[in-house]
């Protein structure tokens, strides 16, 4: 296939998808309105092609798209991902992506885009790493987006609050971009640490700014178990000092360490917001420990028992097969047949058969704390 057809079957396939977005569908569900996301590349429904593809963009290739869609639509995994899963249990549409054209908003958007951090553009270039972060739309800056879209979904300030008291808004995740910007410009670990009040300072900024525009109910993930990821895994590996690997999951004990560290502190920010907004109900939704235990428990999940090792990839560095000169998408690299006994679809984001898992998770317990579909305390 020439690079001018696989181009314009791209840009067909994301067209295909902004279409696809009803106009006029009614929600099944009683429990809320509308869902409103904001994230990264883990919920990114096609933000980032909406307006053209960019020549590197690989995630707008098959085989992404390939388990659910039948072709690639933006979502950075073979088929569905956590807020998919959460709409559809919802009896609500999937969410079209908020540069989505021609598309009805009144039951939703999904703001999260490829690349976005928590923190804007200035706190990077401050520190000398402007190079090292592509910031597509940080989680401020998709909060003005929001903000921006108002008016084409509710007609006074009033309704709009009304709107939002009886929506769910997922604010994230937010800080695996800001990290990754740091950690592979090769900045001591001890300084990335250093990041981890300004991060979450930042998305309990962002929380509050949605509190303020009406939202009561918010789910704010926590980041990934890094140390983990195939991307990291054979970027970092250090053969000669088996001590920096854990000795049941073979993950980086210290990008683990930062992850951690991140959720601990996370989840005092949400502490701290729940106690100065005693009305509204935020919900601290974990990515951490699912990923965990489909490393340690890979067969309890319908995994493959492997050492973290991607579907999509070409070998490369270990035993990962991971190739950052052949990545998922791109010349040299190919899909396992069954992405479902996987976890790990590309090296850096998960498979949907793992998406699936995380979602229900966060819906029933125990990913989360108190579950979106659980009683309140």
């Amino acid at each position: 296939m020439t690079m001018r057809r696989r181009r314009l079957l791209v840009a067909v396939c994301c067209l295909l998808v902004a279409a696809a977005w009803p106009r006029a569908a009614v929600a099944r569900s009683g429990k809320y309105a509308a869902i409103f996301n904001f994230g990264d590349s883990l919920a990114d429904a096609g933000n980032l092609c909406v307006d053209g593809i960019p020549d590197y963009l690989a995630t707008a290739r098959l085989p992404y798209g390939k388990t659910y869609f039948g072709y690639p639509t933006g979502r950075v995994s073979d088929g569905r991902v956590v807020i998919d899963f959460i709409a559809q249990e919802l009896g609500m549409p999937l969410l079209p992506p908020s540069k989505a054209r021609n598309a009805s908003f009144h039951l939703g958007a999904n703001f999260a885009i490829t690349g976005a951090t928590s923190l804007d553009t200035s706190f990077f270039e401050a520190r000398g790493l402007r190079h090292a972060v592509w910031n597509s739309g940080s989680l401020h800056t998709q909060i003005e987006w929001f903000q921006d879209m108002k008016p084409s979904i509710c007609k006074s300030p009033q309704e709009c609050r009304e709107l939002f008291r009886r929506s769910l808004f997922v604010v994230g995740e937010f800080g695996g971009n800001d990290y990754a910007a740091a950690i592979f410009a090769f900045r001591p670990l001890e300084e990335v640490h250093e990041f981890v009040p300004h991060i979450v300072d930042s998305i309990g900024r962002g929380v509050e700014k949605l509190i303020a525009e009406g939202a009561v109910d918010l789910v704010v993930p926590g980041v990934l178990p890094t140390g983990c990821f195939p991307l990291y895994l054979s970027t970092f590996r250090n053969p000669d000092q088996p001590e920096a690997y854990g000795p049941r999951s073979g993950c980086i004990k210290g990008l683990n360490t930062l992850s951690w560290v991140h959720n601990a502190m996370l989840q005092r920010k949400v502490a701290e917001l729940r106690t100065k907004y005693p009305g509204v109900r935020i919900v601290y939704a974990d990515y951490y420990t699912p990923a965990i235990q489909f490393v340690l428990h890979a067969e309890k999940w319908g995994f493959l028992r492997q050492p973290p090792r991607t579907c999509c990839g070409a070998p490369g560095v270990g035993e990962y097969n991971f190739n950052l000169t052949s990545k998922c998408g791109e010349p040299g690299a190919y899909s396992c047949p069954d992405p479902s006994n996987h976890w790990s679809w590309d090296g850096i984001h998960l498979t949907e058969a793992a998406y699936g898992h995380i979602a229900k998770g966060w819906l029933y317990g125990p990913f989360a704390d108190p579950p979106i579909l659980g009683k309140q305390d």
